[in-house]
């Protein structure tokens, strides 16, 4: 029996032990065959052949199966290394990628991809492996066409062994282009699904026509349950990660949130320090704009800078004032559009001002709280000057009265107890005397107690009057200024007039007298509720000043036109006079000049130039006619005093030759 051959006189029993020993020795299906072949051909009866062939199909039989259990061990080991491979961390596109290759490796597909359900019902492919073109990834395929649905509407396995010619499937153009360009002919697909409910499907495909066997349909299967809880994993990993990741930044936010608290605290305590340890506004907005890290400026209610840090420009426009009045509704800081924060400055409901702010980057909550503590703490100053205003309001009463009053005292002592309270009676300073038409001269004199002190000057009351002295040199302003604030805060119109400047102690009382002479001119002049000062009152300020600064009042009333003359050498001034004398008649004063109309009309277009155009107008006109006959009386007296000097000069030898 040894090489396979079987002698004649064997029986077909030794055939069986010899197809058992072939496989007991896991010989190939070959040599088996190679022992019926030899039977064939030996000197035996057709019962025993029949015998010896049914013996060689069971051992075929035996080896099949064991051919069978050894790919399905191999298969399963393969599942097991694909479990492995899908418990590593992998994020779901690497998974993905991961659970194509497997199905590749165990079913020798040529190309293997996945498709996801989209959001309108269809289905997109997700990834791929095995594909010539660049056709695949993003395919995207309207609900009912291809066997996507089936497969997951049926949650089940579907398979086509030549997709194009398969007449179950509904095909469509851009489908069928892919699967030609692919040369795709056999497609296996089985659903992923969580739950019962799936979510995709795994596809395998040949490129030759292909019949798949239930075993391969259930590897499949197996591989895609083992996908899906991959999947599921996966996205719990990811999950876990973002969560994690959120929960990072969340720290991070905190502590920095935290950190900026601490901050925030941290500077509200050194503001609050400097505002009890008695610093004054500077000092605060000081502290405050570097806090906040941008240019800080404090307006009154009038609008005007008590404190800064630097310059803001564009705050007089009508969007600040609508933004100032919000503040103030709200009671809260509110942003512009130009980067610009305002914040009120109140108390109690009184009106102290804003608080602008125009930080050097964009503000974060906690700035913002910064801000608003900022604008409590200038509040504070400011509320704290007025109570010392108020305490001091007595001794600094008492000082003005005395400068206006007692002339007697030695001006050194005035000006000494004026020192000891901040101010230098020796530097510039106007009178501002202010009158309710109301009566409410009790309130008005409270916010003089503080304006005063705001101001660095003294405040006092007489003859139903406030009266303020202050440091300056423009009359005009300070009563327009003190107006502006005052006003809003009485219910009746006030009267506000101003003089000066003066210097020392002895000039108060005289510029409080011509302060006085104004309020009562523009009394009778029916100006009740405006401010006056001399230069307002133009030649009527001329007569009630003290000190008749007749030069003052012709420079500024044709002063420009003095100078044009002298620097050129026209005669623009007599020709002014000229044209006043002949009644505003161009024609006239020529003839009076000697010279030709439209000289004459010449000069009258070049003194509009230098004084307005307005200049021969009723309200400019007399001050200049008056201007005209002052600055030629002036030239007269000038012209005769230098005459006598000279006829002095020459008659004085005559003078000593007849003493002689």
């Amino acid at each position: 029996m040894l090489g396979g051959h079987v002698s004649q006189g064997e029986s077909s029993d030794a055939y069986a032990i010899e197809v058992l020993e072939l496989l007991a020795r896991e010989a190939p299906a070959g040599e088996i065959e190679g022992l019926l072949d030899a039977a064939r051909h030996a000197p035996v009866d057709v019962g025993q052949i029949r015998r010896v062939e049914r013996a060689t199909r069971l051992g075929l039989c035996v080896l099949a199966l064991f051919g069978q259990r050894q790919k399905r061990e191999a298969d399963l080991a393969a599942l097991v290394d694909t479990a492995r491979d899908l418990t590593y961390p992998h994020d779901l596109d690497n998974l993905l990628r991961v659970i194509i290759r497997q199905a590749r490796r165990l079913l020798s597909f040529d190309m293997a991809y996945i498709s996801l359900v989209a959001e309108d019902g269809g289905w997109y492919v997700r990834t791929s492996e095995g594909e010539t073109t660049a056709l695949g990834v993003g395919l995207r395929v309207e609900p009912g066409y291809g066997f996507g649905d089936a497969v997951i509407a049926k949650n089940s396995a579907f398979w086509t062994a030549d997709y194009l010619k398969d007449t179950r499937i509904k095909h469509t153009e851009r489908i069928d282009e892919v699967v030609r360009a692919e040369g795709q002919r056999a497609i296996l697909a089985v659903p992923l699904h969580r739950g019962g409910a799936p979510f995709g499907a795994l596809y395998g495909s040949d490129r030759t026509v292909r019949h798949f066997t239930p075993d391969e349909v259930g590897l499949m299967r197996t591989l895609a349950d083992l996908a899906t809880v991959a999947i599921d994993k996966s996205s719990v990993l990811d999950q876990v990660r973002a969560d994690v990741s959120d929960l990072e930044h969340d720290t991070v936010r905190a502590e920095l949130s935290l950190t900026r608290m601490r901050g925030l605290l941290e500077s509200h305590r050194r503001l609050i320090g400097l505002v009890v340890g008695g610093s004054d506004l500077t000092a605060v907005t000081a502290a405050a704009g570097h806090a906040l890290d941008g240019t800080l400026v404090v307006h009154d209610p009038a609008g005007r800078t008590m404190a800064a840090t630097g310059e803001l420009t564009g705050l007089d426009g009508i969007e600040v004032t609508e933004a100032v009045l919000d503040s103030h509704a709200r009671r809260r800081p509110v942003e512009l559009g130009s980067g610009l924060w305002i914040a009120p400055l109140e108390a109690s409901g009184e009106n102290l001002g804003a608080l602008f702010l125009r930080p050097e980057v964009p503000l974060l909550p906690e700035d913002e709280q910064l801000f608003q503590l900022a604008a409590q703490a200038v509040s504070m100053v400011l509320l704290l000057q007025r109570s010392t205003a108020i305490a001091e309001g007595p001794v600094r009463d008492e000082l003005l009265d005395d400068l206006l009053t007692d002339g007697t005292r030695p001006q050194y002592q005035l000006a000494d107890r004026a020192r000891r309270l901040g101010v230098d009676l020796d530097e510039p300073h106007v009178v501002v005397v202010a009158r309710p038409e109301g009566g409410e001269l009790g309130r008005a004199a409270v916010w003089a107690s503080s304006y005063a002190h705001r101001m660095g000057g003294l405040k006092g009351v007489r003859t139903g009057c406030v009266v303020l002295m202050l440091p300056g040199t423009d009359a005009s302003d300070a009563a327009r200024r003190v107006s502006a604030e005052l006003s809003p805060l009485l219910t009746d119109a006030v009267t506000v007039a101003a003089a000066g400047p003066g210097s020392g102690a002895a000039q108060v009382g005289r510029v409080h007298q011509e302060a006085m002479r104004c309020l009562d001119a523009a009394t009778l002049l029916r100006g009740v509720g405006a401010t006056a000062s001399p230069g307002d009152l133009g030649f009527l300020g001329l007569l009630l000043s003290d000190e008749h600064d007749i030069d003052g009042f012709i420079t500024s009333a044709i002063g420009p036109v003095i100078d044009y003359d002298a620097q050129r050498f026209t005669e623009l001034v007599k020709t002014a006079q000229a044209y006043f004398d002949a009644d505003r008649s161009p024609t006239y004063a020529a003839e009076t000049l000697h010279v030709h109309p439209n000289t004459v009309s010449r000069r009258l277009e070049r003194i509009a130039e230098l004084l307005g155009p307005h200049w021969h107008k009723p309200q400019q006109a007399l001050e200049v006619q008056l201007a005209l006959k002052l600055h030629h009386t002036r030239q007269v007296l000038t012209a005769r005093r230098t005459g006598h000097r000279r006829r002095d000069a020459d008659d004085a030898p005559a003078a000593a030759d007849h003493t002689e």
